[in-house]
């Protein structure tokens, strides 16, 4: 079946606009995209009056947990849980996140490898969700932070051991935590975790097996140590400093801000039954976040959006609350698109097939004066993975 969405606003992911444009897809892949009285329809193809439309990419989070279900403690929740349960569970998440037009996602800590089932089965087809990059456990330090989703090392022989068997169960990309963090019990987002031997072992094994690393680092002591090892983004980045700001710049790592995680939940009230230490930490590091986004977007350094959903009250399938909280801290909407989908392309590495316009949006307004049209589900009248429709209206 051929389709021509005529007359329609298109925004293509690299930061240009153009109106009243027609793009035509056949099969599983675009065919043509131009200006509409250039673009020949076939007969037979089915018209789509695009007015009052637009098309994005496909949208791209490149910080989530699908294991993860936003509860006030997700921790007790996860542990409380059967693993087939959570399965189930990270399913529907998946199936929200498709919905609301992100097409890919980067799942950086999972609490077991299931989350690669999960991703066979949404390849195979057995169930819509979106592309999923996974890096399997996260691997953290004895008794450090993302222990509930991670692998326990010491020493960097055995970080490479566990590299290698993440890889072998299907990782896209590795997980490192080179600091504390806020939702695990007695650890400082301040600190640094792991060694610099055993990140540099990490991003070396990794290397060798064709896989980039990703490192969680609210501190700055552990970012530098991060970057320092070869790590290709900094997950959070949330207490940055002109040092650390200029080694990314000047390494080309990229800053993954998820802006959302803190946000939901420093919002929470004491009884929300967000752990007490984890609420006072998000409190504390909100401003501090803040200030660290707008040093990156304002200093040149790479950001790419993610969310880190699955956190407390940051639900998977609102996804696009993040490009709001980057246009209110700096950014304009066309950057914060382009952070979600040619830059997401970019550090997840699939920029040569997915990130413009091999995916795509179609919804009702215009995201470049209102961004929040992007998280109001009724305007979503399309999402199109792959050639092919897979939520909204136009699936059905």
């Amino acid at each position: 079946m051929t389709i021509a969405i005529q007359y329609v606003r298109l925004i293509d992911g690299t930061g240009d606009l153009h109106d009243n444009a027609t793009l035509l897809v056949r099969g599983s892949k675009i065919a043509a995209v131009g200006p509409s009285h250039e673009v020949r329809i076939p007969q037979g193809a089915v018209r789509i009056d695009g007015r009052g439309l637009s098309i994005i990419p496909g949208l791209m989070d490149c910080h989530v947990h699908l294991c993860l279900g936003g509860e006030p403690d997700v921790v007790g929740t996860l542990e409380s849980e059967q693993p087939s349960y959570t399965l189930l569970k990270s399913a529907t998440y998946a199936r929200a996140t498709i919905d609301a037009g992100f097409t890919t996602v980067r799942d950086v800590g999972s609490r077991d490898h299931s989350i690669f089932t999960l991703k066979q089965a949404i390849e195979s087809g057995v169930m819509p969700g979106p592309r999923i990059v996974g890096a399997g456990r996260a691997i953290c330090m004895i008794g450090g932070h993302a222990r509930f989703i991670g692998q326990e090392v010491e020493g960097a022989g055995q970080v490479r051991k566990v590299v290698a068997e993440q890889v072998a169960a299907g990782a896209g990309v590795i997980k490192v935590i080179a600091s504390g963090g806020v939702l695990t019990p007695g650890t400082s987002p301040d600190d640094a975790q792991m060694t610099a031997e055993e990140l540099a072992a990490a991003v070396d094994a990794a290397r060798q097996a064709g896989k980039p690393v990703a490192a969680h680092a609210h501190g700055a002591s552990g970012m530098k140590n991060a970057i320092h090892a070869g790590v290709r983004s900094i997950e959070h980045a949330t207490l940055l400093d002109d040092e650390s700001g200029a080694l990314m710049k000047r390494y080309g790592v990229y800053m993954v801000p998820t802006l959302s995680a803190l946000a939901t939940t420093a919002a929470c009230r004491p009884s929300c039954g967000i752990p007490e230490s984890a609420l006072e930490k998000a409190k504390a590091m909100t401003k501090r976040h803040r200030a660290s986004f707008k040093s990156a977007h304002q200093g040149g350094i790479a950001i790419a959006m993610g969310t880190d959903a699955g956190t407390p009250f940051n639900y998977h399938g609102e996804n696009a609350q993040e490009l709001e909280r980057m246009v209110a801290f700096g950014m304009t909407p066309m950057e914060a698109i382009v952070a979600s989908t040619a830059t997401a392309a970019r550090l997840i590495g699939i920029q040569d097939s997915v990130g413009t316009l091999t995916d795509l949006v179609i919804l009702k307004g215009n995201p470049l004066r209102r961004i929040e049209v992007l998280r109001d589900r009724d305007k979503i009248i399309g999402v199109m993975k792959a050639g092919k429709f897979v939520s909204g209206p136009l699936a059905k």
